[in-house]
């Protein structure tokens, strides 16, 4: 079973969303940040419905992850694709939804609901709400793909998204409100490749939000770093993170220390050499690292043995 969520959101993010389109991920954030958001599996479809009177879903995205963090790592993580040029303008929204005095102080904790390879359709593509969407709905609803207004909303997103990648003019669009729409397939998962901020927020996630050589929870001083790197070939993927303090990070990167296959952290004789100091990380050697919870999202050990072989020094 795939589910389609349709959620409220407003006609300003939208337009300044939809005027970026090199934007690979985006951030679909709720002021409130108290509710986990539960109605989607990742893969599935999450569109966006603008606030009445314009009563059409006008895009969306496929949901990847969700999690309620600080306003200052949704700014760190997504900067200008949560939808605002800044973060003060971002922290004026939230106050505003909010109903609170603007306090630059204060680190608002908000909703996040992470979306991968958003669209976003001219408004001549907008498509209808569906007969039983309730006027009395404040946030969002959960539609089944398998009935018939769900698999409706399937159809019509998808003859859209085709139309907009195909480069069809608008009188030659291969669909109209008179017209039956085409099937395209049975609804399925869609699990596009994870963004920058995206994998930092799974990889904080999965780490319970420590780091995992020192246990370090201050959320401010952690950093998800890539075992391989994005620029030699590493993927944006929990498998390829892990969760460290702001100054053990550039060491990993670097090669000054490394986490083996049998997860233990090693400091490199390198740091002393060159820099006569180091006792504080030289502590932590042989430590045995924190991993997640959950087995699938742990270190990949090829990746941590072409860390060993290719960064550390030794």
């Amino acid at each position: 079973m795939v589910n389609i969520f349709v959620a409220i959101t407003d006609y300003d993010w939208f337009q300044y969303l939809r005027s970026r389109p090199d934007l690979t991920s985006i951030n679909f954030w709720q002021p409130g940040g108290q509710t986990p958001f539960k109605a989607l599996k990742p893969g599935e479809l999450f569109l966006f419905k603008l606030h009445a009177p314009r009563n059409h879903i006008v895009g969306g995205g496929f949901f990847s992850h969700s999690t309620i963090i600080p306003l200052s790592l949704a700014w760190d993580a997504f900067g200008e694709a949560n939808g605002a040029d800044t973060l003060d303008e971002m922290r004026h929204r939230i106050s505003h939804y909010r109903r609170e005095p603007i306090d630059r102080r204060k680190d608002f904790h908000i909703g996040c609901r992470i979306l991968e390879a958003p669209f976003f359709f001219d408004e001549s593509l907008w498509i209808n709400v569906p007969k039983s969407w309730s006027r009395n709905i404040v946030s969002g609803k959960v539609y089944n793909a398998e009935n018939p207004e769900g698999r409706q909303l399937w159809d019509e997103v998808f003859v859209r998204h085709q139309s907009r990648q195909m480069g069809f003019a608008e009188e030659q669009r291969p669909f109209g409100r008179d017209k039956d729409l085409p099937r395209f397939g049975e609804p399925r998962l869609i699990l596009p490749r994870l963004g920058q901020g995206t994998f930092r927020l799974v990889v904080t996630d999965a780490y319970e939000r420590r780091c995992a050589i020192t246990e370090e929870k201050t959320l401010p001083t952690l950093e998800a770093a890539h075992i391989k790197p994005y620029s030699d070939g590493g993927e944006h993927e929990a498998r390829n993170g892990i969760l460290l303090r702001r100054d053990i990070h550039p060491l990993f990167d670097r090669g000054y220390v490394t986490i083996t296959r049998d997860l233990r952290f090693e400091v490199s004789k390198c740091i002393h050499q060159e820099f006569e100091n180091g006792k504080n990380y030289y502590a932590l050697h042989g430590r045995r690292i924190r991993t997640p919870g959950n087995p699938a999202l742990r270190p990949d050990a090829a990746l941590l043995d072409w860390h060993n072989t290719e960064i550390f020094m030794g």
